[in-house]
């Protein structure tokens, strides 16, 4: 299936959006946040620290009088310089490319299935900088199979789950994890798409070098397709 094809079915899917999160928040109450190298406001903080980098986004929120922060697809970010689990090598193949959608708020925020799913696989990925728990749900829709990655959850998310459960379309299935435990980020979503799973479980490339851009540009395709924010 041709990635334009793939688009378009996630694009049809819906004509509005699809919800994530907790549905007393409302889409009025989301306001996009700028994570970018280019940000110059991120210069004047300390981004290795979860406490630091959570008053920036908890003063944007505030600020605009929201409940969340949401942005990031293939934004390019040097929060992930302070983790050795994005390699830091030359320009070209260090990961810092984001190739999710991010939505910040408050920990233990109810995680909704955007789509009716199948549990796919989930797994604790616990190197520093990492996903945390994770939740990957399998979807069949008008004959395309593809699949959604849901990360940096609590740990209870993942203790009364098995493979080929079926989630239903907004029904929960985990909350928001804190720094302790999503890999010491400030209570977050990282909510993906992903076209081909190449074989991993419980865990996908969320982050990626300048060099691989374009393959996983084309596998992973803008989550806002779905969600519409």
């Amino acid at each position: 299936m041709s990635n334009k094809k793939f688009i378009g079915v996630l694009r049809d899917i819906t004509d509005g959006g699809l919800c994530i999160l907790d549905t007393s928040i409302q889409i009025a109450e989301y306001i996009p946040i700028d994570l970018s190298e280019t940000n110059e406001a991120l210069k004047k903080i300390d981004v290795s620290s979860s406490v630091k980098l959570a008053e920036y986004v908890n003063c944007h929120i505030l600020k605009h009088n929201s409940k969340v922060a949401y942005g990031g697809y293939l934004e390019e970010r040097t929060i992930y310089k302070r983790s050795t689990h994005f390699n830091q090598q030359d320009e070209g193949s260090k990961r810092n490319i984001h190739l999710g959608i991010d939505l910040w708020c408050l920990a233990e925020t109810k995680v909704l299935a955007v789509l009716e799913g199948e549990v796919h696989s989930f797994k604790n990925n616990t190197n520093h900088g990492d996903y945390g728990p994770t939740i990957i749900l399998k979807h069949q829709i008008d004959g395309v199979e593809f699949f959604t990655l849901y990360g940096h959850l609590s740990l209870v998310s993942i203790e009364n789950i098995k493979p080929g459960y079926i989630f239903k379309k907004g029904e929960k299935i985990g909350v928001l994890g804190d720094s302790e435990i999503n890999g010491d980020y400030p209570p977050h979503l990282h909510f993906q798409i992903i076209k081909d799973l190449q074989g991993y479980e419980g865990d996908y490339p969320g982050v990626c070098s300048k060099n691989n851009l374009a393959f996983y540009k084309a596998n992973c395709p803008d989550p806002n397709l779905l969600l519409k924010i």
